[in-house]
């Protein structure tokens, strides 16, 4: 685990070439087909060399929770350890990583951004507007809350933009229990918030080099994609979604997303503290990668 520009990717790669492990993404954005230079996807070339599991799974124009992504997983975990392998985790996810670790609660924790573009869009279009897009895509909930409601109605809406859900039918089926494996969690941590600052400012700029604006232009131009999709959550798509709308120029851009994903990595940070029974390591370290190696390869060992 590690917020994101830590690192994971080339440690799990050398992993991969030292240990009989196999990659298991854990990764909400990468499971897009065609968003590849924004997420940070691994190259062909990488991929050559690892193979990563539940990359590349939906169209960007398909939601995917968290219950999905569990399900998958264990059948991803189950399908290595049949192999004679070990299935190695790797991303930045947190809540999926929660939820394999400790099973899923009937509904998610509040989200700060979803719920402000909830109330900007009570504002814009008024609250009707939105409960009729309850009934559509939880009428259970629409049912059973009043339509002068705000709050209800937001928070309904919130759990299904978070979970691609509807709140009625993850109320309906209780909480789920975590999944029967035993894990390690390796984190991997700046004990420098400037040095992942200056990775995350080096990394967006590299993505925009690659060509990330082309790269939405093609999804946009697809006719696809709606801004308020899930997938479009990514960091560094909105920002260029919204440049493609007219809205800045390529130095702003190249600053909006640098800022959106330094307060990813923040709230990153701020999940993986209140984990426990993990093993941090320093990511800044230049030995990082020979702790992690030693640490899995031991316990490998001695399974």
């Amino acid at each position: 685990m590690g917020p994101t520009a830590a690192g994971k990717t080339a440690v799990a790669v050398e992993l991969v070439e030292r240990l009989p492990v196999e990659i298991v993404s854990v990764d909400s954005a990468m499971v897009y087909r065609g968003m590849d230079i924004g997420t940070g996807k691994p190259s062909p070339e990488v991929l050559a060399r690892a193979p990563h599991r539940l990359i590349d799974i939906r169209e960007p124009e398909q939601t995917y929770s968290a219950a999905q992504f569990v399900q998958d997983a264990s059948e991803a975990i189950n399908e290595v350890q049949a192999a004679g392998r070990v299935p190695l985790l790797v991303g930045g996810t947190g809540l999926y990583f929660r939820a394999l670790r400790r099973g899923l609660s009937p509904l998610p924790e509040a989200h700060s951004r979803v719920r402000a573009e909830l109330e900007a869009e009570t504002e814009r279009s008024g609250l009707g507007a939105l409960y009729a897009r309850l009934e559509h895509v939880d009428p259970g909930s629409a049912r059973r809350i009043h339509r002068n409601d705000p709050q209800r109605i937001q928070r309904a809406l919130e759990v299904y933009e978070i979970t691609g859900r509807p709140m009625s039918e993850l109320l309906e089926a209780g909480q789920r229990e975590a999944v029967p494996f035993d894990m390690q969690a390796v984190s991997l941590e700046p004990a420098d918030r400037e040095w992942l600052h200056s990775r995350i400012a080096r990394r967006f700029k590299a993505m925009l080099d690659q060509g990330l604006v082309e790269e939405v232009v093609a999804l946009k131009h697809s006719g696809r994609l709606r801004e308020s999709m899930p997938a479009l959550r990514a960091v560094g798509y909105r920002q260029v979604w919204r440049f493609l709308e007219g809205d800045g120029d390529l130095r702003q851009l190249e600053a909006r997303g640098t800022a959106a994903t330094r307060q990813l990595a923040r709230r990153q940070l701020t999940w993986l503290r209140k984990e426990v029974n993990v093993t941090r390591i320093d990511c800044t370290r230049p030995a990082m990668a020979g702790q992690v190696l030693s640490l899995f390869a031991r316990n490998i060992r001695s399974d």
